[in-house]
């Protein structure tokens, strides 16, 4: 991966290191990779500063940048950010009623999808109503819901997700089983001492493989949000209010 100094991507971009800094701070440009005292900007910086740029040259402000690029990662629809400021509340109790699901995904909301939630270990039931056992997927799905993603197709969504996943920790595993455990091998034969130490390797990799899945889904969420938003640009460029804060 190509990776630049602050200098190096501001010259590439055709900004100022002062606007590189303005626009980290206010939270339109993700923060760079730290080696040390040195941030290390890669390809999508690059090109979210140049959306950046052209919104800002379109007449667009920052805070309607922010909002915008906020409603792409969360899956919401330009229309909701520059039309409405209503936003459906998540319950601050970890036990929801059947109403508060309706209220939380509106009235389409089945008995369905709801055993299919428990199913997928998203939320439990509890009594007369529900149990959050995963509040940051019920978050989730609740600003998709929002959006009028419906909630099944969230949760179509999540179990292709949990599929997809169990495959890269398969991939994580196999790098340790593929070392330890030759082709052909019977795991039941293999010695004390080297279960210990495949053992204590997992461990090991556990926080290290969750954080490099987290960076290098960060990084694709970035380039999506990117491409999302030049498609915004490119559609709605045209209604954009004359810039004050650039």
């Amino acid at each position: 991966m190509i990776e630049y100094r602050v200098d190096d991507l501001a010259r590439r971009a055709g900004v100022s290191v002062r606007n590189v800094r303005v626009y980290q701070d206010r939270g339109l440009l993700p923060p760079p990779r730290r080696e040390g005292r040195t941030g290390w900007y890669n390809t999508s910086h690059l090109a979210r500063l140049g959306l950046i740029s052209r919104m800002l040259d379109r007449g667009y402000t920052f805070a309607t940048i922010g909002e915008l690029l906020t409603a792409a990662q969360s899956g919401l629809r330009v229309e909701d950010v520059l039309e409405t400021d209503d936003a459906v509340q998540t319950p601050d109790s970890a036990h929801l009623s059947r109403a508060d699901m309706q209220t939380m995904f509106g009235d389409d909301v089945s008995d369905a999808d709801l055993d299919r939630g428990v199913e997928l270990g998203v939320i439990a039931t509890s009594g007369d109503g529900y149990r959050v056992d995963n509040p940051l997927l019920v978050e989730a799905a609740r600003l998709l819901s929002a959006a009028g993603i419906s909630l099944s197709r969230t949760l179509d969504q999540t179990e292709a997700v949990r599929r997809d996943l169990d495959d890269v920790a398969g991939r994580f595993v196999a790098l340790i089983t593929d070392r330890f455990l030759g082709a052909g091998q019977d795991p039941f034969e293999t010695d004390a001492a080297t279960v210990g130490d495949i053992a204590e390797l997992v461990n090991r990799l556990r926080p290290l493989a969750h954080q490099t899945v987290t960076a290098l889904f960060t990084e694709a969420m970035d380039h999506r949000i990117t491409l999302v938003m030049e498609e915004v640009v490119a559609k709605h460029g045209g209604d954009a209010a004359p810039a004050t804060d650039r």
